[in-house]
């Protein structure tokens, strides 16, 4: 389920709650709130930042193993103008 973010919309008269933002979880389905649900005041929704991942991580992206099997090849600096094929 989405984490959706509320803040209050006159935050001169909103408590500690709703007064900078709260989250909430809720079904997409779900209607948005209208009020903040410790001291009733009107709330709107925020749009805010998103992520998602979809992929490993970097680092087994990146690994020997992963590199050769997807028919890559990888070099290491050992310095000097040399590299060693891994």
């Amino acid at each position: 389920m989405p984490i959706y973010e509320y803040r209050a919309k006159d935050s001169t008269r909103a408590c500690e709650h709703c007064a900078e933002s709260f989250e909430v979880t809720q079904r997409m389905s779900d209607p948005p709130l209208d009020a903040c649900p410790v001291c009733g005041r009107a709330v709107e929704r925020v749009i805010s930042l998103f992520s998602v991942s979809t992929t490993p991580s970097t680092r087994s992206q990146l690994s020997d193993k992963n590199i050769k099997r997807h028919g890559f090849t990888k070099l290491v600096n050992e310095g000097d103008g040399k590299f060693r094929r891994i």
